[in-house]
């Protein structure tokens, strides 16, 4: 596997992130390793908070919620995904599976030796976190998500299925205005190919304007223009992006996906999960809005907890809210503490 490594030069004037990196190898099942990055702060015995991003942000995104978990005790542990931030980077497509993301973090989470953590996750950050915490259960008191999922596609009819598959194979690449308005449901597509226009035109544009796609959804908090450069830092040129290009099309949206047996067995262990499970997803994020429900409805130890919806903090709160979002999670490990 032939992995990329950013500059740390590329680091060096991030604003409000002066946190010291720190570094774990990983197998990388390729008969190599591969170095996953991670930031450590607060109390060292503090209640432990793993903190996961997602897609195509880095570590970076909870600079504005560390200082206030932190001074509440807690201890913020926010590693960067493989292809992301400062962690390695695989630079060929198929290095990159949903599987092989989460075979990454849990050979990181074993090697830090993490217990007793409250995990927190958005976007990706909450796809593959929720797998590490279905597969680790002893490792976790409890759950705190936004804006994410554990996809379990329903069954579709052969030919929408087919239709999809072609959509990606053969249609030409969307403009960057027809994915957006695929997304937001302003472009008149069956449900099941709106997704997939976002999936296209992540995997075919090749040098991804990743800045440009966070500074897009933030419609209160726009970023300066140092944030902008921290969020375009791990990526040199267009060649250290296969990781944000490749993440959106391992969504699995089909009931053929090759992680669908992953996410049942993930999904079993939600049904029989007592432990607190809080959701605080926002109301104005048109690609997961609504996708608290499920956890709400099927997982046992979200039965009587003070799930939250955050106003108009679209999809990457921890930017735009992220004084409500710390507190839904200070107040989730209060008050499961006492």
């Amino acid at each position: 596997m032939n992995v990329l490594r950013t500059p740390d030069d590329r680091f060096s004037d991030l604003p409000d992130f002066p946190y010291e990196p720190r570094y774990t190898e990983v197998p990388d099942g390729d008969g190599g390793t591969l170095r996953i990055h991670h930031i450590d702060e607060g109390p060292a015995d503090g209640p432990v908070v793993l903190c996961m991003h997602g897609q195509p942000t880095w570590s970076f995104l909870y600079r504005k919620m560390v200082p206030i978990l932190s001074g509440a005790g807690l201890r913020v542990i926010a590693p960067d995904l493989v292809g992301f931030g400062r962690s390695g980077k695989p630079a060929a497509r198929e290095d990159f599976s949903y599987n092989g993301q989460v075979a990454w973090m849990n050979a990181w989470l074993a090697a830090n030796a993490l217990q007793g953590v409250t995990f927190v996750g958005q976007d990706w950050g909450g796809l593959i976190g929720l797998r590490l915490v279905a597969q680790n259960p002893e490792r976790f008191d409890r759950v705190v998500i936004s804006n994410t999922g554990l996809p379990l596609p329903r069954a579709l009819p052969q030919d929408r299925i087919d239709a999809v598959k072609k959509f990606r194979s053969n249609a030409p690449t969307p403009t960057m205005s027809e994915m957006g308005k695929a997304l937001s449901g302003r472009l008149d597509v069956p449900n099941e190919l709106r997704f997939a226009y976002w999936q296209k035109w992540a995997w075919e544009t090749e040098n991804l304007p990743v800045a440009m796609i966070i500074a897009g959804t933030m419609r209160d908090a726009p970023l300066s223009p140092r944030e902008l450069a921290a969020y375009d830092a791990p990526f040199p040129d267009a060649a250290y992006k296969m990781g944000p290009r490749a993440m959106p099309s391992l969504v699995p949206t089909l009931p053929d996906d090759p992680a669908i047996p992953a996410q049942e067995a993930a999904w079993k262990v939600f049904s029989e999960w007592r432990k607190p499970f809080v959701c605080a997803f926002t109301d104005d994020d048109p690609v997961t809005r609504g996708g608290d429900a499920p956890f709400r409805e099927r997982v046992p130890g979200a039965a009587g907890q003070p799930h939250t919806t955050i106003e108009g903090g679209g999809h990457f709160l921890q930017e735009t809210r992220p004084e409500p979002f710390a507190q839904v999670i200070i107040e989730a490990i209060q008050r499961s503490s006492r």
